[in-house]
């Protein structure tokens, strides 16, 4: 029997004969339409997007466990209990270290108002007790700033309040990644291009992940070991909201300092919490400003205005959960709007963090296009595989 020659993939689709100017408004008007959209949609955007981000960080794991033999279920499995694992793992740690925090705060309400006192009798010494600066202090209440730090925390923890809709999709967001290899073929068969633009957005989301986590526990570990030398109660509460904030490009530290700065202004006044500040300083801006943006940028290929511009937007539109997910949303709208596409690629080059040089835009261009090839390849390969099968 013959063998059938495997079909030819689809041509290409034409290119737009719509003038540019009218394709770059009817863009821009779908941009707003989409940013409505999902501002409207952010407490389900969010929490899908959360547990894809989850799903596509640890489903190395899986595809490992196929490529040894292991079979699809057991993929599946271990890649729901690693990614439970972290969830619950995080979940649990905050509901601990809260409670342990809603124990300590009252007792800091009348060091509050002594510190206030302090402050006005200060004033009065430096002949400065106008009526002005004594009504300023007389309104302050650090009462209602003890209450914002316990605020603060819990509206952490609501990140992750729609933890039963999470844990439930990531079942069948695990059960879907486990054949996204497959998937990723027979895209790549038609559309090489798409294919490469979603391979490219796991890889960069994977890498993102291993950088922040990696430099996070540092921060953390660090972090949690100077407040506990300083005396500041609770350290292992602040390591774990340092860690946190690090997925906050930017201004996650600043986000992290808050907190035990204030707690240390009411357990030893005002020096112990300019050391708690300096200290947090210089480890943070070293670690979190200097070293990781130099990897973070490498992995992901973002500006660091990019990625200020990107918390700023995504936290508009989704609110905490969009702070956390900045990065990781960005990449997926870097691969729709212009990995997926050659003719638009160029424009990686005005969002990187160092601009490249013709050399380096024209070396990228080409491996794109070599892993493109490659994937369709791969795709030509198995459809070739399945006919002789079938014959």
């Amino acid at each position: 029997m013959t063998t059938a020659p495997a079909s030819a993939p689809p041509s290409p689709v034409p290119p737009s004969t719509l003038p540019r100017g009218l394709i770059v408004l009817l863009g821009l008007a779908a941009a707003v339409v989409t940013v409505a959209g999902t501002k409207a949609f952010a407490g389900i955007v969010g929490p899908v997007f959360l547990a894809l981000m989850l799903v596509v960080g640890v489903q190395p794991l899986g595809d490992w466990l196929q490529r040894k033999g292991a079979p699809k279920w057991v993929a599946v499995i271990s890649t729901l209990t690693a990614v439970y694992l972290i969830l619950l793992g995080l979940v649990a740690a905050l509901v601990v270290s809260i409670a342990q925090l809603a124990t300590l705060l009252p007792q800091y309400t009348d060091k509050a108002d002594e510190l206030i006192a302090n402050l006005q009798d200060r004033f009065a010494q430096l002949n400065i007790g106008s009526e002005q600066v004594e009504k300023a202090l007389s309104s302050i209440d650090l009462g209602k700033v003890i209450g914002l730090i316990d605020d603060v925390l819990v509206g952490l923890l609501g990140v992750f309040s729609n933890l039963f809709f999470i844990l439930a999709l990531l079942i069948f967001m695990a059960m879907d990644a486990s054949s996204f290899g497959e998937r990723m073929r027979a895209v790549a068969y038609s559309r090489a291009d798409i294919a490469y633009a979603f391979s490219s957005f796991a890889s960069g989301t994977r890498s993102y992940l291993i950088v922040s986590t990696v430099f996070g526990l540092i921060v953390a570990v660090i972090d949690a070991g100077a407040l506990w030398a300083m005396g500041i109660p609770l350290p292992i509460l602040w390591g774990l909201l340092s860690f946190i904030t690090n997925y906050i490009p930017n201004i996650g530290f600043v986000i992290g300092l808050i907190p035990p700065a204030l707690i240390a202004l009411l357990e030893g006044g005002p020096t112990l919490m300019l050391w708690v500040i300096v200290v947090y300083s210089v480890i943070n801006v070293i670690i979190q400003s200097v070293i990781q943006p130099k990897f973070v940028g490498e992995a992901v290929g973002l500006s660091v205005t990019l990625t200020f511009l990107a918390l700023v937007f995504w936290g508009w539109v989704i609110g905490p959960l969009g702070a956390l997910l900045a990065i990781p949303m960005t990449l997926l709208a870097k691969a729709l709007l212009l990995d997926i596409d050659p003719s638009t690629r160029w424009a990686n080059a005005l969002i990187t963090g160092s601009p490249p040089t013709a050399e380096e835009l024209a070396t990228a261009e080409a491996e794109a296009a070599r892993q493109a090839a490659e994937l369709q390849s791969e795709a030509e390969s198995a459809v070739e595989g399945a006919v002789e099968s079938a014959n």
